[in-house]
């Protein structure tokens, strides 16, 4: 078995394709996923499954899309992506968080960081953006928040390709991953 953590896009946000999180849970139990927990309302769910991704991915779309009726898209993560994740960010990536908002931006295969880091807009003294397995990091000055162009991104068509994560919950659900037995 695999520890997974399905991150899903676009529910509870602005009032649309609300969901309770013992919902959530009821329905991946419902659909055969062992040990499963849920971690804040932005869709975060974590279980035990054999198969890959390439497999669970479309599945779990399927049954999300059939029992909540929305479109479901979910980008799914291994302990051991999720590790590398943490482990391989930038240098100093999270480390000044009154300076800086860090954000993951976790990509839907097949996307990838190289053609990802093309289309995500930056301001320049504002935003910093780095390429890497699977994700893009981003972090922008607090004190420019409101300058940042991570915000454009919703808007854009490879928007649709990703979700995203604050580095606190991404760092949180490796630790909750990593709570489970190893994989």
């Amino acid at each position: 078995m695999t520890r997974f953590v399905a991150l899903l896009r676009g529910i509870n946000v602005g009032g649309k394709n609300l969901i309770r999180m013992s919902d959530l849970k009821a329905c991946f139990e419902a659909n055969g996923f062992r040990r499963v927990r849920t971690y804040i309302q932005s869709g975060n769910v974590l279980f035990e499954s054999a198969g890959g991704a390439g497999t669970l991915a479309p599945r779990i779309e399927g049954m999300l899309t059939s029992t909540f009726d929305y479109p479901a898209s979910v980008v799914l993560r291994t302990r051991r992506q999720m590790r590398a994740i943490v482990d391989h960010a930038p240098r100093g990536f999270g480390a000044e968080p009154a300076k800086y908002r860090y954000d993951v931006l976790l990509l839907k295969e097949p996307l990838t960081a190289k053609s990802a880091l093309a289309s995500v807009p930056t301001r320049e003294g504002v935003d910093r953006v780095h390429a890497g397995t699977g994700v893009l990091y981003f972090a922008r000055l607090t004190a420019k928040a409101s300058q940042s162009r991570l915000s454009r991104l919703v808007s854009m068509p490879i928007y649709r390709e990703m979700t995203i994560r604050n580095w606190n919950t991404t760092t949180t659900l490796l630790e909750m991953l990593e709570e489970g037995p190893a994989d």
